[in-house]
């Protein structure tokens, strides 16, 4: 699917046509929700089909049908050969009914919500939400409601699962599983199939352990799996130190910062001393955008939920005793902490270093961190000719000719396979002391070649001394442009943006580079 290149820059960049674009939201996801209810997917996994064809089968108009293929086809949904339309590769796999990655439950479910958000001004005024299901809702109404919430949220977790298994493979062989305000129950289902020696326990309210069952009995787990009815706000009817894994999915976001205290101190309580305690959720630091539209839906949808930051969660891991990996992203809008009564065990989880790295230095104030293969890294010779000509620092102790020429920075990439860019903005010393403080994190994750290029002239001092000799050199770090790196071309290899500034008031960034190995 193209993207258009303005959606994949930032807002301050690109002005009027960002807004426009998010005016304009709803044409996308409209389009999206109207093709997986007529079932044009499902309708062209068979082979590809004429416009005629199709209009007959879903009983629509030919003239409608052929403009909305047309816009299938623009948003890379399906793709057209001579007459025919087929399905891509992404509507192929996650959109034809039936097939094992299926969403459209998921992305039906969020076309409910959208009637939800029209009330969003009225939770702004009110504090909180103010569409509410009756008191006495109609059971069968009720059943339906849960049924397509927990299909939906099903489609989503099996998405995840495949990405968390992988993490436990070298210390979760066998045991017993708690898997809290289980839902559907996918991310367990994930374990049982990749563990044959592992049980279950599924706690939900009893409305919704009535449809997980029969989910779990269509997988075949029936007879490893057990079933907790209970208000997981309440006592947990289970008992202490009894389980290896206890799954927190998609739970803490549910609820306040007192609730979910209580449910971390219940879970702790379950969790074996050698045992893991596995948090799947949204976060602030992940993914900021999308958590932050996710916690203004939990302020329309839910009675107080809300996205926490990575740091909160943290602190009350640890005041439970518990000690905690870093944010571990998923490929996806979410993440993980994976935490244990004992540091030992979470050193023998299976998680990539560079990973763990990435998370730490984000969480130093960094906009965005990106692993980049040392090839992107563009050095031509004339790069520094624009410090000599055209920079009042030039001279200064750490800037040409007193910083690495292009021809040794050449040199010096060649010992390396791997470097982050990190991104940033003003002010600059704050932006430089942030990078330093990345480059002793790699060191001491054990990246101990690590070495950083920062962004401008140093500017941890007011000014250099009078003698030229530099206060301190041992922080001091050469610019990327200084060094002769072509900064721009840099981030264009490596899919982020930067451009020339028109006017003083323009949006700013900074980018550094992280040297690994």
């Amino acid at each position: 699917m193209k993207i258009p290149p303005y959606l994949n820059r930032d807002p301050q960049e690109v002005g009027p046509q960002y807004l426009e674009d998010l005016a304009t939201g709803y044409w996308f996801s409209e389009v999206l929700f109207t093709a997986v209810e007529t079932g044009i997917f499902t309708l062209l996994d068979s082979g590809g089909k004429n416009i005629d064809e199709i209009a007959e089968a879903l009983n629509l108009s030919r003239r409608g049908v052929e403009r909305f293929l047309h816009a299938l086809c623009a948003l890379g949904l399906v793709i057209r050969d001579g007459s025919l339309y087929f399905n891509t590769k992404i509507s192929r796999k996650y959109l034809v009914k039936g097939k094992e990655d299926y969403l459209g439950d998921s992305i039906l479910w969020r076309k409910y919500l959208h009637s939800y958000w029209q009330d969003l001004k009225k939770c702004l005024r009110m504090g909180g939400r103010v569409n509410f299901a009756p008191a006495q809702e109609e059971p069968e109404r009720l059943r339906e409601r849960i049924r397509k919430y927990i299909r939906a949220m099903d489609c989503v977790a099996k998405t995840k699962v495949e990405e968390i298994i992988p993490l436990f493979e070298s210390c979760f062989v066998k045991g017993e599983i708690l898997d809290v305000g289980a839902g559907s129950g996918a991310i367990t289902a994930g374990f049982l199939e990749r563990y044959p020696l592992t049980r279950a326990v599924l706690m939900d309210l009893p409305e919704v352990l009535d449809y997980t069952r029969e989910l779990m009995r269509e997988r075949g787990f029936g007879e490893r799996v057990a079933y907790c009815p209970a208000n997981i706000l309440e006592a947990w009817p289970v008992g202490k130190e009894r389980f290896n894994l206890v799954i927190l999915s998609n739970i803490v976001h549910a609820y306040a910062e007192k609730e979910i205290q209580f449910v971390l101190e219940r879970a702790s309580e379950t969790l074996k001393p050698e045992g893991f305690l596995l948090i799947h959720d949204f976060f602030i630091e992940h993914y900021p955008e999308k958590a932050a539209l996710f916690d203004l839906n939990m302020f329309i949808n839910t009675y107080n939920g809300k996205v926490f930051s990575e740091k909160w969660v943290r602190e009350e891991l640890h005041r439970q005793s518990l000690y905690v990996t870093e944010l571990i992203p998923l490929g996806t809008d979410t993440a993980l902490m994976i935490a244990a009564k004992d540091k030992r065990n979470l050193e023998n989880l299976c998680l990539d270093a560079k990973s763990r790295l990435v998370a730490r230095i984000k969480a130093l104030g960094f906009r965005k961190v990106c692993p980049v293969p040392v090839e992107t890294i563009h050095v031509p010779d004339w790069a520094d000719v624009r410090c000599r000509f055209g920079c009042e620092q030039y001279g200064k102790p750490h800037c040409p000719p007193n910083s690495p020429s292009p021809q040794k920075t050449r040199k010096l990439l060649k010992d390396y396979t791997q470097a982050l860019l990190l991104e940033g903005e003003p002010p600059t010393r704050n932006f430089q002391y942030r990078v330093l403080q990345a480059e002793k994190e790699a060191f001491q994750a054990g990246y101990y070649k690590a070495f950083a290029y920062w962004a401008g002239p140093c500017s941890l001092c007011v000014s250099c001394p009078p003698e030229g000799k530099c206060r301190r050199t041992r922080e001091a770090r050469p610019s990327m442009e200084g060094a002769g790196i072509d900064v721009f071309e840099t981030i264009k290899r490596a899919g982020l943006s930067l451009r020339t500034l028109k006017d003083r008031d323009d949006f700013i960034k900074y980018f550094a580079l992280l040297l690994l190995e």
